[in-house]
């Protein structure tokens, strides 16, 4: 049922009755996190849906029915949400005069120094704070530091603006969000009771699954849902070192600890941690606590360190100025063409320091630097799996392949 339909049998305790031009505007809506939700409300919701978003090129790409990057089962529902007028892009920021229901899902970056950026959302708000009105329903659904929502409050407050705020983080993995979107359980946290029954009524278009949370509770429990792994990637990480110190193959212990054993059940392979969130919430959690997580510091040492791991174990077998080195994979991840704090950047400028010639190749990345798979196949000596792509399964080639992820059948040993 839409959110219109619910509003014509309640007016959703709002404290102030606008009659909106559209049912939701979601702040940062072009985004990874923002697009697959306008797609969802709108698809599966029937909500009139708009995009406000500072990046011009997303907002004519959306507009025009096309993603600005893979996600898997959203082009479709995308071009006829579009079609349908369902769904629209803008970078007017008086777009959020016209909604109750507005969503604010932008980038929560660390700085140069590491360091939490606790502005980055009320900053959003205060780009277009003079459109927002009173009775608005303000969901934050960007993962932030502890306090960002009490934050946002405040400013609000200041600018005289008689609004609810809830967080209502997002909680998708990348490339499987129009499945979680409605699989997954929403945590909604809010101050007042009325704000998260607003808040709750308007999720419940995609789910029935909602836990109800204070703002702080909710904040610390995105933080350590995915610093929880980060550290488990951490310490398979370390066994991953630990078993090539001794020239045993990991990969084969870890699957004799999980065989039929449920207390193993949930350890991972070895690999690249890496992407958009997991070191950067773990650095937040990190700066919640004083600098004081050293159960987090250490993961980022292992996990940060892999790659000159890596490389100091190709120096050991081969003589590595005199070596070309083919890259497979520049994704952070399997299947995606995300490359946001990918960790095969980093084996890349290592290796460029220490081998004769750097190849890098992914099947999903554009990039002027990259070359063809065929081309690496055929010029590298040395080939290094750093994305587990579907595309790398049993590589035909009788070149040595480093693999972690073992993902190429050949075992991890490196």
């Amino acid at each position: 049922m839409s959110l219109t339909n619910l509003e014509s049998r309640a007016d959703m305790n709002s404290p102030r009755s606008v009659r909106s031009a559209t049912d939701v505007v979601i702040i940062g809506g072009c985004g990874r996190v923002g697009l697959p939700l306008g797609i969802a409300l709108a698809a599966h919701g029937m909500l009139s849906v708009t995009l406000y978003d500072i990046d011009a090129a997303a907002v004519d790409t959306v507009n025009r029915g096309e993603l600005p990057f893979a996600e898997s089962g959203a082009a479709q529902p995308l071009r006829e949400a579009v079609r349908d007028g369902l769904l629209r892009a803008t970078t007017d920021g008086t777009c959020v005069a016209g909604t109750e229901n507005l969503i604010v899902v932008v980038g929560t970056p660390v700085d140069e120094h590491l360091n939490p950026d606790l502005g980055a959302v009320p900053r959003a708000l205060e780009r277009c704070a003079e459109h927002l009105h009173d009775g608005q329903l303000v969901m934050l659904r960007s993962t932030v530091h502890p306090g960002v929502t009490a934050l946002t409050e405040r400013l609000l407050e200041r600018l005289g603006k008689n609004v609810d705020v809830v967080f209502c983080p997002e909680r998708i993995a990348e490339g499987a969000a129009m499945t979680e979107l409605f699989e997954l359980p929403q945590l909604v946290a809010a101050r007042s009771e009325r704000a998260g029954d607003r808040a709750e009524k308007f999720f419940r278009i995609l789910t029935d699954k909602i836990v109800r949370m204070r703002p702080e509770e909710a904040e610390l429990a995105k933080l350590f849902a995915n610093t929880w792994r980060y550290v488990k990637f951490a310490t398979v990480n370390q066994f991953w070192m630990m078993a090539n110190e001794l020239e045993l193959d990991f990969e084969q212990i870890r699957k004799a600890i999980t065989y039929d054993y449920p207390r193993a059940s949930d350890m991972p392979g070895a690999g690249f941690a890496a992407g958009p969130c997991l070191l950067k919430d773990t650095l937040q959690l990190a700066a919640f606590t004083g600098n004081n997580f050293v159960l987090g510091h250490a993961a980022m040492l292992v996990n940060e360190g892999l790659p000159l791991y890596l490389v100091s174990r190709l120096e050991r077998r081969f003589p590595l100025a005199e070596t070309r080195v083919g890259v497979l994979g520049m994704g952070f991840k399997a299947g995606s063409d995300d490359v946001r704090e990918s960790l095969s950047f980093k084996l890349r400028r290592i290796l460029m320091a220490k081998a004769r010639e750097t190849l890098c190749t992914d099947p999903y990345v554009s990039d002027p630097r990259f070359v063809e798979l065929s081309e690496v196949m055929r010029r590298a000596d040395v080939l290094i799996v750093a994305t587990p792509h579907p595309e790398y399964r049993d590589l035909a080639t009788e070149k040595p392949v480093v693999d972690l992820w073992g993902i190429a059948g050949r075992g991890v040993r490196v």
